[in-house]
């Protein structure tokens, strides 16, 4: 049972020349292939992707860089039984493959596998908060989505249409997941690693005004409008807890502005705005433990909250349809 590993990369010169090695050596034990899905890389990661003996394949105009886009073009290309999801700033373990294939083998009604993903650079407060995280997604055996990747069966994915959705800037884990749920199959993570995640190191400020540019910010509202019609639609919004936060922080809003109107003066009401704010950022510090994480906290609602109308709206186009692309190398 061969596997096709997807390597999405955007400017990943750093970190993939290491990354293609990994893949290759946990392909020694099952056999397949390696898939470069560049997104349009400026830098040299298409070059040193050459040097190796693998598929290299990058988007062209009209399609343009996003997070669901990468894995669609890696699948559009693959052709193994198997594919394995990576992004070309993780080292994948040796035997992570030989012992996923051998778990769907067993478990025919399971889509996809995975294990933990180690973050390596925690400086960053969004990935140090990642690795102190207990979400749902995080734990052993059953889960509703495989974030950072890891192996799935293609016959669950040829029978959900397609592998991502191009339209997503984020939230593509869990669109597969809900969809692949919702078609009756399962997810699981076994307690091993999976792979070494070396992540973003910028300042967490400038990262959320870097993905409010990228429009990474933008995935929960373009899954919103995805899901629409959809028979999981509900579902969907029963599992994300966070659109209750958003609502909340719509909520605050909406509290904090009729204050504004409505109080005797500009200054009183402002001081109860503030006052509520400040309240809120103290409780946070005290959650979270430390008065940086509490106000990174509050600034990452305001982001994500802002940012959800505005992915709503964003144009779609067909997610399965072909991906406009070329093959800058491929192996004989």
């Amino acid at each position: 049972m061969s596997v096709s590993v997807i390597i999405k990369t955007l400017n990943e010169e750093k970190r993939i020349a290491a990354t293609i090695e990994s893949a290759l050596a946990a392909l020694g034990e099952t056999g397949g292939e390696v898939i470069v899905a560049d997104s349009g890389s400026s830098d040299r990661t298409v070059e040193i992707a050459a040097r190796y003996p693998v598929v290299i394949a990058q988007i062209s105009p009209p399609a343009r860089p996003s997070c669901g886009i990468g894995p669609q073009l890696g699948f559009q290309y693959s052709k193994g039984d198997h594919l394995c999801l990576l992004d070309g700033d993780m080292l994948l373990d040796r035997d992570f493959l030989a012992v996923a294939v051998a778990f769907l083998a067993d478990n025919p009604e399971a889509a996809g596998v995975t294990g933990h993903v180690q973050e390596m650079l925690t400086s960053n407060l969004e990935f140090s908060r990642r690795v102190n995280r207990n979400s749902p997604e995080n734990r052993i055996g059953s889960i509703d989505r495989m974030n950072g990747g890891g192996l799935y069966r293609r016959d669950a994915i040829e029978a959900v249409v397609y592998l991502s959705d191009r339209n997503l800037h984020g939230y593509e884990e869990f669109d597969l997941g809900i969809r692949l749920r919702s078609a009756g199959w399962g997810l699981h993570r076994l307690d091993r690693r999976f792979v070494q995640h070396f992540g973003h190191t910028l300042n967490s400020y400038r990262l959320l005004v870097r993905r409010w540019k990228s429009k990474y910010l933008f995935g929960i509202g373009e899954l919103l409008r995805a899901s629409l019609g959809r028979p999981y639609f509900f579902q969907l919004l029963r599992e994300l807890p966070e659109l209750k936060l958003w609502c909340l922080v719509y909520l605050w809003w909406a509290l904090s502005l009729c204050v504004l109107l409505f109080s005797p003066s500009l200054a009183f009401g402002l001081g109860i705005v503030f006052a509520v704010l400040a309240a809120v950022i103290v409780l946070m510090s005290i959650r979270k433990g430390s008065l940086n994480m509490g106000l990174y906290t509050v600034v990452a609602w305001f982001f994500h909250a802002a940012a959800l109308p505005v992915g709503f709206f964003r144009r779609r186009r067909k997610p399965e349809a072909p991906i406009e692309s070329r093959l800058l190398g491929a192996v004989a």
